[in-house]
């Protein structure tokens, strides 16, 4: 059985050099094993993905906030990490596809450098990290970015990013820093905040003006597949301005990827709710290790038929992949 992983990350040798630059005294990347593995997009991670049966990645830039650097420095930067993925996926073009980074601070910088990169023949789509100065991609200034996404024929993934600062200190300081950043994140914060993202891309009435725009969002759908019915019996009636009830377009228009979890109930919850055709296997390398999501996929009580699609036949259809 073919296996693809859609959201696996790296991080730029750039990039790298300048969040060293910008802090001398002590760098607030990761160390060790996991920055050799994001760093690299070769042996190590070719020996991770053959010892556990991960057939393609599709890799992506790690969450990294640089819009504060100057406008024409993070584009430069951003292109570069695209232009350096770039070159992994020629030299690999069957074990590894892309995601596109973006100047989000800068919209039209944004929609040329999509339409620039997404011309090598291995970049599959786009992820955007969470807001962009406090702002939602229902904001009218990133429609464009949309725009493009549907005439590429491209999904658009979002992705958790740390929240601004007036939420964090509103909702999760108060605690050991180490247990504040982690609530603010991955313990908890970043998967509702995410979720609130793709409620308010709905309720924008995006996909009304875009009925062919799809979305992916990660870590079994973000806390929505769960609420999905509540939204649904309190949220579409206020909602007025919406061709059709919020359910319809989350079902229609958005497909959620495993990447972090990997136990039964979630998934079979999302099954229940979304079906198997929405949804596809990740793993969320290397934060998350390809031992665990190997685990969890070959041990899903799911049917042949639907562990085919998650495993590989809704990423090849969503991403044209071959």
């Amino acid at each position: 059985m073919r296996t693809i992983t859609i959201e696996e990350h790296f991080l730029a040798s750039g990039i790298r050099e300048r969040i060293t630059k910008n802090n001398p005294g002590g760098s607030i990347l990761p160390g060790g094993k996991l920055l050799a593995k994001l760093s690299d997009l070769g042996s190590i991670r070719l020996h991770d993905m053959d010892a556990n049966g991960i057939d393609l990645q599709v890799i992506s830039h790690m969450t990294l906030g640089i819009t504060s650097l100057p406008a024409q420095e993070s584009i430069s930067l951003i292109q570069a990490a695209n232009d350096q993925l770039a070159e992994a996926v020629t030299a690999h073009p069957d074990r590894f596809a892309g995601f596109a980074l973006l100047p989000m601070g800068d919209p039209t910088a944004a929609v040329a450098e999509l339409e620039r990169i997404t011309h090598h023949p291995g970049f599959k789509g786009v992820m955007i990290h969470g807001t962009t100065n406090g702002l939602f991609l229902d904001d009218p200034s990133f429609f464009p970015i949309l725009e493009q996404a549907v005439a590429l024929n491209i999904p658009v993934y979002i992705h958790p990013a740390e929240p601004p600062t007036i939420v964090r200190d509103a909702y999760y300081v108060g605690f050991d820093p180490a247990v504040s950043f982690t609530l603010a994140t991955s313990g908890w914060g970043w998967h509702s905040e995410t979720g609130i993202h793709a409620l308010r891309l709905i309720l924008s009435g995006v996909f009304d003006r875009l009925p062919t725009l799809q979305i992916i969002i990660g870590h079994m759908g973000e806390m929505i597949p769960f609420m999905l019915d509540r939204i649904n019996n309190v949220l579409t009636p206020a909602a007025k301005n919406l061709q059709r009830s919020l359910p319809e377009y989350f079902l229609q228009n958005f497909s959620i990827t495993t990447s972090g979890f990997f136990t039964d109930p979630p998934l079979q919850l999302a099954l229940q709710v979304m079906g198997a055709d929405r949804i596809i296997f990740s793993v969320d390398y290397p934060y998350s290790t390809n031992e665990q999501g190997r685990k969890f996929l070959d041990n899903a009580s799911i049917s042949p038929a639907d562990k085919e699609k998650i495993s590989h036949r809704n990423a090849e259809r969503l991403l044209n992949l071959p």
